[in-house]
């Protein structure tokens, strides 16, 4: 076990927590598919927590600081982050679906991602996110101002 890893499960509960109290908001008949997603997320957190502390206790507790940042490249990091704030720039304008094409496009070209493969991804991920959230749940997303 590494210490690192108890930072990713602090952090791992506190997004449940914060998704519980949003959730809890909702009307009964909302809530049902945000909670169970939670608790199960709680769930595998808490397994992964336990399993942590059984690697403690066989093998003891690494550092594990080094590895953290090992192979971090600056450039890449800060143009992904911009990359990620003008896709939330451009949803409000353009769109869900255009802004994701988009962003998803310019990501994996700049992450040097073969362009048949990134033409794949984009649609895949798209029609999938289409099929799911708009035709089986009914979930509206941005449209855009343009449009």
């Amino acid at each position: 076990m590494k210490k690192t890893d108890i930072g990713v499960v602090g952090f791992m509960y506190a997004v449940c927590a914060f998704f519980y109290v949003y959730s809890y908001q909702l009307t009964a008949e909302s809530k049902k598919y945000p909670m169970f997603t939670n608790i199960l997320l709680f769930g595998l957190t808490k397994l992964n927590l336990v399993q942590m502390i059984i690697a403690a206790r066989k093998f003891g507790v690494e550092s594990g600081v080094n590895e953290v940042f090992e192979g971090f490249k600056p450039a890449q990091f800060f143009v992904s982050l911009a990359l990620t704030i003008v896709y939330f720039l451009m949803m409000k304008y353009l769109g869900f679906f255009t802004a994701t094409v988009i962003f998803m496009f310019a990501s994996l070209l700049y992450l040097k991602v073969p362009v048949l493969a990134s033409v794949i991804s984009v649609v895949s991920v798209n029609l999938l996110i289409y099929l799911a959230f708009v035709q089986f749940l009914g979930v509206r997303l941005p449209k855009g101002l343009l449009f």
